[in-house]
């Protein structure tokens, strides 16, 4: 695995346990918060994932 694709990961994770882009901002490199966005979006099997446990509660199946 790249440098780039861990550095990624690492940010995604520390998102993902609620840690604040103020703290995540000056060791990532990015000169803004917002830039910080990318880390902040689900993959698309985290995704799939919420989707089928929110399906299981639908009322009508």
């Amino acid at each position: 695995m790249s440098p780039h694709k861990w550095r990624h990961f690492l940010f995604t994770w520390l998102k993902k346990q609620g840690v604040d882009d103020a703290l995540i901002q000056p060791y990532s490199g990015h000169e803004s918060r917002q830039s910080l966005e990318i880390y902040s979006r689900l993959s698309l099997v985290e995704a799939q994932e919420a989707y089928e446990q929110v399906m299981k509660q639908f009322p009508l199946q």
